[in-house]
């Protein structure tokens, strides 16, 4: 009786067992169940359709103002200064014919009465020989001679030299005179003083240098044009029969030295050869009466003063135009297809600051990633943000900086 209670007892204990294990695999599966791993994150990213758009182009450049006609004045006449002109100082404005220095005339004065009387000599003499001419050729003709008299019985040669006389007389008469009139020292154009040598009281002489000028109708700015830029400027070439081939582009200046600064100029030719250090194309722009006051700028511009320039270029027809933040290493953006990144190459048709122009590697309507991603591989899965949701975050991040 024990014997078949003991065998009844066991298979009943290994069910139970059985039964105990069961449960708990059920209630606790294994690891690799537990702990799935959960799906991963997408990148949020916002994007942007491309479009073909017309894009007016600006291309930026520098210089320096320098004077379109720069001289300097120097001395004609000897003497001493006696008036200074109250604008003759560094920075003054002055007119054409202007006096701007006057020197001591009186030894002028003198020699120009010298040739007067010089002339005065001359003439008479002319008149006396001409008298002579002609009482010899009447002495001629009471002797009755019927030939022609000659050269030298009429006193030709006598007369010639008295009428040489005369003429040197008048050249002297005339180049004193014109000594005398440079004693005043005018100015050549409407200009201004960039500097001065002289001084009330001091002597000077023939060449002696006075001051330099430079005129104010115009100045101009020497302008270093990328060679990848050149194509989409009006360059005003000019030929050598005079022909110019078209109008320069406009060129705006601005400039920070005294507050905010701006003017407006033009292209006005460009240099004859490139500059061998830089291989660079110079232009040269002219701003027109710089220093005409107006509501814009209470202080003009200044020779030698720096200046920022943007020229007005060409206007390039259907281009796509991408924002350089979205360019990497500049050679290649991300654009979204089917959910997921792919990373494209391109060729840039022309870049500054700000945008670029794509040549090749990009198509109009693909969304072009604007978030900044770093380095990416292509296929990750993105999520595509909404503008309302792209400036939630960019708002929160700001307040969390």
């Amino acid at each position: 009786m024990k014997l078949n209670k003991i065998k009844i007892i066991i298979p009943v204990f290994i069910i139970s067992v059985t039964l105990i294990v069961v449960m708990l695999i059920k209630n606790n599966p294994p690891q690799a169940k537990r702990f799935s791993a959960p799906p991963k994150a997408k990148i949020n990213v916002t994007v942007k359709a491309l479009e073909l758009t017309d894009y007016p182009i600006e291309i930026d450049s520098f210089g320096t103002v320098k004077p379109r006609t720069q001289s300097i004045l120097v001395a004609q006449a000897s003497g001493q200064i006696i008036h200074i002109n109250e604008q003759f100082r560094e920075g003054g404005f002055f007119e054409q014919e202007e006096v701007l220095l006057q020197l001591d005339d009186r030894d002028h004065r003198a020699e120009v009465k010298a040739a007067q009387a010089n002339l005065l000599n001359a003439e008479q003499s002319l008149l006396e020989e001409q008298a002579r001419g002609r009482q010899a050729l009447t002495d001629w003709q009471r002797l009755g001679n019927e030939s022609e008299p000659s050269m030298l019985v009429l006193r030709k040669p006598q007369l010639a030299a008295a009428q040489a006389q005369v003429l040197s007389a008048q050249a002297q008469l005339e180049k004193a005179q014109l000594n005398l009139e440079r004693t005043k020292i005018k100015a050549p154009y409407a200009g201004r003083i960039l500097s001065r040598s002289v001084d009330l009281g001091q002597v000077v002489s023939n060449n002696t240098q006075l001051a330099t000028i430079y005129a104010t109708d115009s100045v101009e700015i020497r302008l270093p044009i990328k060679n990848k830029d050149l194509p989409f400027i009006n360059l005003p070439e000019q030929y050598r029969d005079g022909v110019k081939n078209q109008t320069g582009s406009k060129v705006y200046f601005s400039s920070d030295l005294i507050g905010a600064q701006q003017w407006q100029g033009q292209l006005v030719r460009t240099e004859g050869a490139i500059d061998e250090g830089a291989q660079q194309l110079y232009v040269v722009a002219q701003i027109n009466d710089p220093y005409q006051s107006t509501e814009q700028n209470r202080y003009p511009v200044k020779i030698g003063q720096y200046v920022k320039a943007e020229i007005t270029g060409k206007v390039a027809a259907n281009v796509l135009v991408i924002p350089n933040s979205a360019i990497y290493q500049g050679s290649y953006v991300y654009i979204v297809e089917q959910g997921v990144l792919q990373r494209k190459n391109i060729s840039l048709a022309w870049q500054n600051n700000q945008y670029a122009i794509v040549s090749k590697g990009l198509e109009h309507g693909q969304k072009l990633v604007l978030t900044s991603l770093g380095q990416v591989s292509s296929g990750t899965a993105v999520e595509v943000m909404t503008t309302e949701a792209a400036n939630s975050v960019g708002s929160n991040q700001g307040e969390l900086q």
